[in-house]
């Protein structure tokens, strides 16, 4: 009997792997060209990608917390395959997929739909938070950032931090006006404090992993701050995941990043063309090239909750 939730999600997956071959074929010109003007210190690009890596192990085992926090049980081997899997989501259209899909992979290891898709959303959503702040502590001067808009991501951060207390007081509230008994939704503090801890280190992490990065493709030396080369990395960063309308953020990262080098005088001309297009490289290949090893090779049967030590 055919499964159609194999089918769609084969479906799903296929094209999935469509997308990213078209993104990857559609600038490989770019690609090529950039490195070709290029004498890279692969030394510091080595220690640059080890930062990066270290950075994604802190989202997974952040993202394991939360979902810990809500009662369930996870490995880090299996969060591990879902979160480099899901993330792939984020080079199709629409920044809903790889949360879909981290949710998704989560309840098919076991994992309840309201700590699967309940961790997927709290952790994107602190995450966005705690990069702004990151961003505005390291260097707000590299992108001129409107004062609504901080203040709308201040007020989001204060709703999101206080929704442990704030949501059950409003189903209370309705409740209590309504008389009807609607369920109790459960957020557990410790998931916004894990995500907020472990997303905040992330993002020092990924400006690190930049400074050197860029150390690598200056000749051994970057100049600026690590707060500056931080700021210029989050910003556009950032600016990409909100723009809905591109895939992996394309186009809207890459314009806001050589405008911040420009800005702050980092690097202007070819050498800021080359950190902004090489960097984009970099980055693709240390998302995708997990993600496809764990999309194509089959997975345990174990749920999470029977593997889990």
């Amino acid at each position: 009997m055919i499964s159609w939730r194999r089918v769609v999600r084969t479906a799903l997956q296929f094209a999935l792997l469509l997308f990213l071959g078209g993104y990857l074929y559609v600038n490989w010109d770019d690609y090529a060209h950039a490195f070709a003007q290029s004498a890279p210190h692969w030394g510091l690009l080595a220690l640059s990608s080890m930062a990066v890596l270290v950075a994604y192990a802190v989202l997974i085992q952040t993202w394991r917390q939360v979902v810990v926090a809500w009662g369930e049980h996870l490995t880090f081997p299996t969060a591990m395959r879902i979160w480099f899997v899901s993330n792939l989501g984020k080079y199709v259209p629409g920044k809903v997929w790889a949360i879909a899909a981290m949710g998704t992979l989560a309840q098919d290891q076991g994992i309840s739909p309201a700590a699967a898709m309940g961790s997927s959303v709290v952790v994107q959503l602190v995450n966005l938070v705690t990069g702004f702040g990151v961003f505005f502590i390291a260097g707000a001067r590299v992108i001129d950032v409107p004062a609504g808009f901080m203040a709308g991501v201040f007020g989001l951060g204060v709703v999101l931090f206080g929704a442990p207390w704030l949501v059950p007081a409003g189903v209370r509230l309705l409740n209590a006006v309504t008389g009807r008994a609607v369920t109790l939704p459960h957020l557990p503090p410790r998931a916004i404090w894990w995500a907020a801890a472990g997303t905040a280190l992330a993002w020092v992490l990924y400006g690190v992993a930049f400074q050197v990065f860029a150390a690598g493709m200056m000749d051994g030396a970057a100049p600026g701050t690590l707060g500056d080369w931080t700021a210029i990395f989050i910003g556009p960063y950032l600016l990409g995941f909100i723009a809905v309308f591109a895939p992996g953020g394309a186009g809207v990262r890459e314009v806001a990043m050589a405008e911040a080098l420009h800005r702050t005088g980092l690097a202007v001309g070819a050498m800021a063309a080359l950190l902004v297009v090489s960097s984009r490289v970099w980055l693709t290949i240390l998302e995708i090239v997990p993600g496809l090893i764990f999309l194509l090779v089959r997975p345990s049967r174990r749920s999470a909750s029977s593997s889990n030590q």
